[in-house]
């Protein structure tokens, strides 16, 4: 029997292991990568802070999202990598990432996320709005710049 969980994979539907295991969380679609990276950059924190420092002292969710954000942000205008540690930014992205996924499991985030407004809903009346000015300007090619064509 196909397993449409796995792809490619097939259970072997006599082996009870394959029927129990087939059930549980997918750890395999995790890549190894971002476990590499991740752990990278919880070494530079475990280094700077001490292991496990954020289980035992709890963190406010915001500082973690500024950290992630400023990290993706320095990495989307073209910053590989950070320059203090020489890490690349998803390193230090990945675990202010699983800093905050590992406080919130521990009942240690100190949750000061923003109160809520409308983001959703503007998100949501937004989006059409994409199509229609990509119509009104079909036709047109204008040169769209990435990192490729720096200097």
């Amino acid at each position: 029997m196909t397993n449409p969980d796995r792809e490619g994979g097939a259970l072997n539907p006599t082996n009870p292991k394959d029927l129990i295991g087939s059930g549980k969380l997918p750890i395999h679609l995790w890549p190894a990568t971002a476990t590499a990276m991740g752990a990278m950059g919880l070494l530079v924190g475990m280094l700077e802070y001490g292991r496990s420092n954020f289980r035992a002292a709890g963190v406010s969710a915001s500082i973690y999202v500024d950290a992630a954000k400023r990290h993706i942000d320095a990495w989307f205008e073209g910053e590989d990598c950070d320059p203090d540690s020489g890490l690349p930014h998803f390193a230090h992205a990945l675990a202010c990432l699983a800093i905050l996924v590992d406080a919130e499991a521990a009942g240690k985030l100190n949750d000061d996320r923003m109160f809520p407004g409308g983001y959703r809903a503007l998100v949501t009346r937004l989006t059409p709005e994409v199509a229609r000015l990509k119509a009104l300007h079909e036709g047109k090619d204008p040169k769209h710049y990435t990192i490729k064509d720096a200097p």
